[in-house]
């Protein structure tokens, strides 16, 4: 069983039974065993951070109901930080649930992934940090006959039809 705190301060369990794939599923229409072994889940929940807090809140439910903590909520108290130490959690406790010669396949798939994610997100920084876009975009907007640098004109200067 996994854990994290959200941005409120409570601290949420995680933990993927039989049960709680069967509630998510249910409630957000994700199946976290068939679509993890299909490829796609890790891919999806890193996209998109809504979905993401969907499924970690189905997860959550039962903790949830207890302490009268709407999705509403849990949701408001989902952000920055919070939503990777959260899914962490989550995908930890995903590759724990399947058994031994899945779990490795998983596990090293779940491994892969967080290394090609840091190698693009350290070449899409050291790209931006840099002047080769600014200027691949200046060359072309030349190219075009477009004059780099200048500022469009303001929608007072052109003249009304």
């Amino acid at each position: 069983m996994k854990a994290f705190k959200d941005n409120a301060g409570r601290t949420w369990q995680i933990e993927i039974t039989t049960a709680a794939v069967k509630r998510v599923h249910g409630l957000v229409g994700v199946h976290l065993a068939i679509d993890t072994l299909s490829g796609d889940l890790m891919d999806r929940l890193a996209d998109d951070p809504v979905l993401l807090c969907d499924v970690i809140y189905a997860l959550c439910k039962p903790q949830a109901d207890q302490a009268g903590v709407s999705d509403e909520d849990f949701g408001r108290a989902m952000a920055g930080d919070v939503i990777a130490d959260a899914t962490d959690a989550l995908l930890e406790e995903v590759v724990g649930f399947f058994p031994k010669g899945r779990r490795q396949v998983v596990g090293q798939a779940l491994a892969k992934t967080r290394k090609l994610r840091g190698i693009a997100i350290d070449w899409a920084t050291k790209k931006l940090a840099g002047d080769e876009i600014e200027n691949e975009l200046k060359r072309k907007l030349e190219a075009a006959g477009e004059p780099s640098g200048s500022s469009p004109e303001s929608s007072a200067s052109i003249p009304a039809p």
